[in-house]
């Protein structure tokens, strides 16, 4: 597919690298970025792991891959449990040890002026310190947030800023920092290789001048941190996600959209108890496995539609409930829709979407490990039967309208830029709350 833009009065042209983690959702949040800045009469370039390239859409940009780490293709299946967890951080540093080592030398011969980069990769600010470029950082997941009353992302605490919720968050950032070990060592490792302090944690390399975050505030927790976040909704290329209806919903039964997300979407026994649930319920469901089931086991769930992929934000406005990974992308969707939301957080930052889904009363939030028919039946029953859930659906729907997505955070990204380079100042590293 490639990607059209229409450019509009630009300011003084800049040219942006762009490092990213080569996850799909990501990329195409800074393919959106790139698009809105290019439409402003900027340039753009990705710096991406070798072999991510392939990711990356044709479009208005040029495209480097660096490093010899190799990008992670649809995620491990074990990607839950400790093990899981010491990998998937394991996977990431090396592809942070890749970019470190050879993406300063790309981005000089590209010639870039200032820096996009991912929150996800720490790679993205030792780099632009390195190299004494004005950057911004882009929270394309939930915004690493150093408000200590904000509990870690990869967790489903519920928000609680009194003396016990504060003790609770820190002991959970100290297990956090024991997990995170042999990415702290890597990034340290390649900060002193690039002559820059032995710091060592992600939000040590976030960007002093601010976030441009997807996540709008009327869905977040209550913010108190020292760094700009600016909350601008879903990052979407214009007319993403537009396609129309492929099937025509039963005008007699509510309809479920079910989907576990790209890295998920190989969990049969989850999607067969969904379907149960529904089946009880005489609901209409709509499966998307985003191509992670083959055609034999998509043929055990028990349901109407069971398909790779769905245009998601168009079923999702046919829909009258979502059950989600709470993967962000798909529970922003279905709230810009006004749909109440199951989420079954599996990884990543998943749990901290549910927290935040449940903390503003647009949803449900179950364990995976006790996904019974029981319980999804018992859920969707509330879901469908108690209007305050559509109704503070809406609510974030509405927010989500007036975030202004990738225009606004192209704006944002060129202020922010400004006024770094006028005032003509060192970058300096923001030391941690």
């Amino acid at each position: 597919m490639s990607l059209r833009v229409a450019r509009t009065n630009p300011g003084i042209p800049l040219h942006f690298g762009l490092v990213c983690p080569p996850f799909p959702s990501h990329v195409r949040v800074f393919e959106a970025l790139a698009l809105a800045l290019v439409a402003r009469g900027h340039r753009a370039t990705f710096v991406v792991n070798s072999g991510a390239g392939e990711l990356v859409r044709a479009g208005p940009w040029d495209l480097s891959e660096v490093g010899l780490a190799p990008p992670l293709r649809g995620g491990p299946a074990g990607s839950t449990g400790l093990f899981g967890i010491l990998r998937t951080v394991a996977e990431a540093a090396r592809r942070t040890e890749g970019l470190a080592a050879e993406g300063a030398a790309a981005l000089r011969a590209a010639g870039v002026d200032a820096l996009l980069g991912d929150q996800m990769e720490p790679a993205s600010g030792l780099l632009a310190t390195h190299l004494g470029l004005p950057f911004v950082s882009v929270a394309s997941a939930l915004a690493i947030d150093p408000n200590v009353a904000a509990p870690p992302p990869y967790l489903d605490w519920p928000f609680d800023d009194s003396a016990d919720g504060l003790k609770r968050n820190r002991g959970g950032r100290s297990v956090a920092r024991l997990l995170l070990r042999r990415q702290a060592e890597t990034i340290r490792r390649c900060a002193v290789a690039l002559g820059l302090p032995p710091l060592g944690t992600m939000e040590d390399w976030l960007s002093p001048l601010g976030s441009v975050s997807q996540t709008p505030p009327e869905f977040d927790f209550p913010y108190a941190g020292r760094r700009r976040i600016l909350g601008v909704g879903p990052l979407r290329a214009p007319g993403e996600g537009e396609e129309p209806l492929p099937f025509e919903p039963d005008p007699a039964r509510p309809l479920v959209f079910a989907s576990l997300g790209t890295l998920q979407g190989h969990r049969l026994g989850l999607f067969r108890a969904i379907a149960e649930a529904c089946r009880r319920l005489d609901l209409d469901l709509a499966v998307a496995h985003c191509g992670r089931l083959s055609a034999q086991e998509a043929a055990l769930i028990d349901a109407r539609i069971v398909t790779d992929f769905l245009p998601q934000r168009a079923v999702l406005r046919a829909a009258s409930a979502c059950v989600s990974h709470a993967g962000l992308n798909t529970v922003l969707d279905a709230m810009e829709a006004g749909v109440p939301t199951l989420a079954v957080p599996i990884a990543y930052d998943q749990p901290g979407v549910a927290a935040r889904l449940v903390h503003h009363g647009a949803g449900l939030k179950l364990s995976r490990r006790r996904l019974t028919p029981d319980a999804v039946e018992a859920a969707l029953t509330q879901l469908l039967s108690e209007p305050r859930f559509a109704a503070n659906a809406k609510v974030v729907g509405a927010g989500i309208d007036r975030a202004g997505g990738a225009p606004r955070a192209a704006l944002a990204i060129e202020e922010w830029i400004a006024q770094a380079r006028a005032a003509s100042r060192p970058l300096r590293v923001v030391e941690p709350a």
